[in-house]
């Protein structure tokens, strides 16, 4: 039976919209989330796809390209296929390089699984009032450039900096100021203070999906609060653990202003080298061949998260 246009005016508003009658554009919107216009979801993804494709598929091929090339004269390129470049970059002189970006990205991930898993924790079961405010204070060091923040850094940890000011002068613990620049743990340091929420943010979005009601169950059963963490969250919480170790493994890897300015000679780490072949010895090929084998090593590491990924997923089922 049609309704009078008093009785539409009667409705309330939120009667009347719910009442309405959707239009071609709802329809079509409908049709393409529930996918079944093909077309439209290409078209929709064509924009991102295109973006990708010229700023990241794009330049991973013309340095593919440019690492089977040799160097020629002042830095020329000689358009000729050769190995030589992987050949040079696998040899054991680089290997203490690689080594060492490895070693240092590693121990950059533990520290902040080991700082940021407690954090999460606590964010996702203590402080809910004052959550968004931690939140923010966590990505506070994205409101800066990393520059203003390693230079910060320098200014805290040099030998005129404020540390050693009140370490020597206002409080006379020593007496003479400590060398802290330049040392693998300073390096390490600044690499958690940048890559701190890359650990946190996955963690926080795991554990808080974590059911209260299995928590209360486990004590219930008689669980201590150390067995409910191991038997239940702990878990529970693995995929966070897995996607924030390989946000914060990957980028450490191929970093490089933080070592350049707040390391060393023995700091001295694989991003550092590829800078300084294609910045200072222009030598594009060889530098070339060493992205190449840091793209090859992210790339397995996200393969391995993948599979992990997978196989937590089975195992839930299961």
């Amino acid at each position: 039976m049609a309704r009078s246009e008093g009785d539409v005016a009667a409705l309330g508003p939120t009667e009347s919209l719910s009442r309405r009658e959707p239009g071609p554009f709802d329809r079509l919107l409908s049709s393409v989330l529930r996918g079944e216009r093909t077309w439209a979801s290409h078209l929709l993804v064509a924009p991102t796809s295109a973006w990708l494709v010229v700023f990241l598929l794009a330049p991973i091929l013309l340095i593919l390209i440019m690492s089977f090339t040799a160097r020629g004269p002042y830095g020329m390129l000689l358009w000729r296929f050769t190995t030589a470049n992987y050949v040079r970059a696998l040899t054991p002189a680089y290997l203490p390089i690689l080594l060492r970006s490895l070693g240092y990205a590693g121990a950059t991930t533990a520290l902040c699984l080991l700082l940021g898993y407690p954090f999460a924790y606590a964010l996702s079961f203590y402080f809910e009032e004052r959550r968004g405010m931690l939140i923010i204070l966590l990505m506070l060091p994205f409101w800066t450039s990393c520059l203003v923040a390693i230079y910060s850094w320098i200014i805290v940890l040099g030998r005129e900096g404020l540390v050693n000011e009140l370490l020597v002068h206002r409080f006379g613990l020593l007496s003479a100021p400590i060398q802290f620049l330049n040392r693998p743990a300073t390096v390490i340091g600044g690499l958690v203070y940048f890559y701190l929420p890359f650990m946190v943010l996955p963690l926080y979005g795991s554990l808080e999906k974590v059911p209260h009601s299995y928590i209360e169950a486990a004590k219930d059963l008689g669980a201590n609060p150390f067995q409910t963490f191991w038997r239940v969250t702990w878990p529970l919480s693995l995929p966070g653990v897995y996607a924030g170790s390989i946000l914060t493994f990957i980028p450490c890897v191929g970093d490089f202003l933080t070592a350049e300015f707040l390391g060393g000679p023995r700091t001295y780490l694989l991003g550092n080298l590829i800078q300084n072949q294609f910045q200072m010895a222009q030598d594009w090929p060889f530098g070339s061949a060493m992205a190449m084998i840091l793209v090859a090593l992210l790339a397995g590491g996200l393969l391995l998260y993948q599979r992990l990924e997978r196989q937590g997923v089975e195992a839930g089922r299961v």
